[in-house]
């Protein structure tokens, strides 16, 4: 499983090397200078991270500052749990920036991101302070994100959640702490066990292009294909076996249990849904946290101890997943990945042809910055057909009509069969192959404007450089034809004064003699 960092590739704190010693030491075997050269470096490269952990505290009081270590390689401990399972502080997600995160200490796995759509400088001008509000600031790069909260200590949960407490008073003289801020209604891609997920929350992929909502009675996956709303690709609905939702009574939540399955509720402890994992029911002594893919797939992991085991799977067909194959690709059950159009070859997960282009076809066409040409294709279908919208029409022509005069629609697939006409209002992702040539996509694809003035000027420079090559040959040939008339002219003149055919010198003299002529006569044009 890859860690997720928003925007960024994947990292690992083990160190960048393995070291096997041929023998175990003891009272007769003792290392060679190798063996002790590399305890030594290790031991220097990992002295500053094993400091750091030994110096995080459990809990953060008002006046808490801190700056990055630049000793530090991979991650800057701030605060650790009680029982040391989880931490938080700075992470160095590339040699110049960092991110402040919650990290699993056993896998070193992120589970919580501050602020995952923007990194500040892994410099001692970032600071993270706590003055009753958690605040990063970074004023090189204006980078500014706090709790905004009144709060008297940051603590971290043992069950990785990050809290600003308040201490209140009851009326025993016993401080009770109040929670202004957690980390766990903040969610990023990443929700463990005992976490509520509500309606108001949203799980965001590290790509930022897939999200998990809740609907009234249902979990909902999107996607962002564009800049205006998203499309659902995946839809489980509440059963309803053990309990009821009742409408009026409060939106539903879910929970990761950790005996391996999500919960689904409204109020109370009886569920309205369970979705089981592998390991449902199953006593595990590791943690269980469900995840949101970067290819919006959504997944369930536990800690063996050693490595994170998957668990759990919601999509589990390649070809059901929302784009598997890019823009303009085609999925095929069994075949793999290949291109709507034939011209064009899939690789590096993509197709060639669809480039990039802005997402607004109706500014494209306004601004003429982009041509649109029309793309045919048979034997396709339509993606999570049952949430796309559609219309009836009485024959493909309708349908293309239908998309073709409409600058916000992007393609259209009709199925011959039902009539139905089903509209992509969005940027054409992955389209399904099927054998069935009686649904048939019409996609628009667009050409760019400056693409084609190349293309343009290109062919008007080797059309002038054609014309400037014909007219140079016509002058050549010209000339020569000039040169050769009156050099016959001369001839016919010698011939006339010696009374016959000339040959041997009077021939080359004829010959000097009008080249002679020629000079005189270039010389005097």
């Amino acid at each position: 499983m890859a860690p997720f960092l928003p925007n960024f590739q994947s990292f690992s704190l083990s160190l960048p090397f393995s070291f096997k010693m041929k023998r175990s030491f003891n009272s007769v075997t003792r290392p060679n200078s190798a063996q002790l050269l590399f305890l030594l470096i290790t031991s220097f490269l990992i002295w500053p991270c094993i400091e750091a952990a030994a110096a995080a505290a459990e809990e953060l009081l008002k006046g808490f500052e801190a700056t990055p270590n630049p000793s530090i390689p991979f991650f800057q401990p701030l605060l650790n749990d009680s029982s040391t399972k989880f931490s938080f502080g700075f992470l160095r997600v590339n040699p110049t920036q960092l991110a402040l995160a919650v990290l699993h200490v056993p896998s070193r796995e992120p589970l919580w991101f501050a602020n995952p759509g923007t990194l500040s400088r892994w410099s001692d001008r970032t600071k993270v302070f706590f003055n009753g509000s958690l605040v990063v600031s970074d004023p090189r790069t204006r980078m500014f994100w706090s709790t905004e909260t009144q709060g008297d200590k940051l603590v971290l949960l043992n069950n990785s959640n990050l809290q600003i407490q308040k201490s209140l008073d009851n009326s025993n003289n016993v401080n009770v702490p109040t929670v202004l801020w957690q980390s766990f209604d903040f969610p990023t891609n990443t929700l463990v066990e005992t976490q509520n997920f509500t309606s108001t929350m949203t799980l965001l992929s590290s790509n930022g292009l897939y999200s998990m909502r809740l609907g009234n009675d249902f979990i909902g996956l999107y996607a962002k294909f564009d800049s205006g709303s998203d499309q659902i690709y995946w839809k489980h609905k509440a059963l309803q076996a053990k309990a009821q939702i009742i409408e009026g009574n409060g939106p539903i939540h879910v929970q990761v249990d950790p005996d391996g399955w999500l919960g689904m509720y409204q109020n109370g402890t009886t569920p309205v849904d369970i979705e089981s994992f592998n390991s449902f029911q199953r006593s595990l002594d590791g943690l269980l946290m469900v995840r949101l893919e970067p290819d919006g797939n959504l997944k369930a992991y536990y800690w063996s101890g050693s490595s994170w085991v998957l668990d759990y799977v919601a999509i589990r067909e390649t070809c059901d997943l929302p784009s598997p194959c890019g823009s303009y690709g085609l999925c095929t059950a069994g075949s793999g990945c290949s291109c709507l159009d034939n011209s064009t070859e899939f690789s590096s997960g993509e197709c060639s042809s669809s480039g990039p282009y802005s997402n607004d076809m109706c500014s494209d066409l306004k601004t003429q910055k982009n041509d649109i040409k029309v793309l045919r294709r048979g034997g396709v279908e339509v993606p999570f057909k049952e949430w796309m919208r559609y219309e009836t029409t009485s024959s493909l022509k309708e349908c293309e009509n239908a998309c073709g005069n409409n600058c916000s629609c992007y393609g259209a697939v009709y199925n011959n069969a039902s009539g139905f006409c089903y509209i992509l209002d969005y940027p054409i992702q992955t389209l399904l192959g099927t054998g069935d040539d009686s649904k048939v996509g019409y996609f628009k694809i667009k050409e760019e404007a400056n693409k084609k003035k190349i293309n343009s000027g290109l062919g008007v420079g080797v059309g002038l450089l054609g014309g400037a090559v014909l007219c140079l040959i016509g002058a050549v040939g010209f000339g020569s034809y000039k040169i050769w008339k009156k050099k016959k002219r001369v001839n016919r003149m010698l011939e006339e004064e010696t009374g016959g055919a000339m040959s041997g010198p009077y021939k080359d003299l004829a010959s000097a003699s009008f080249r002679s002529i020629e000079m005189c006569s270039s010389g005097h044009r």
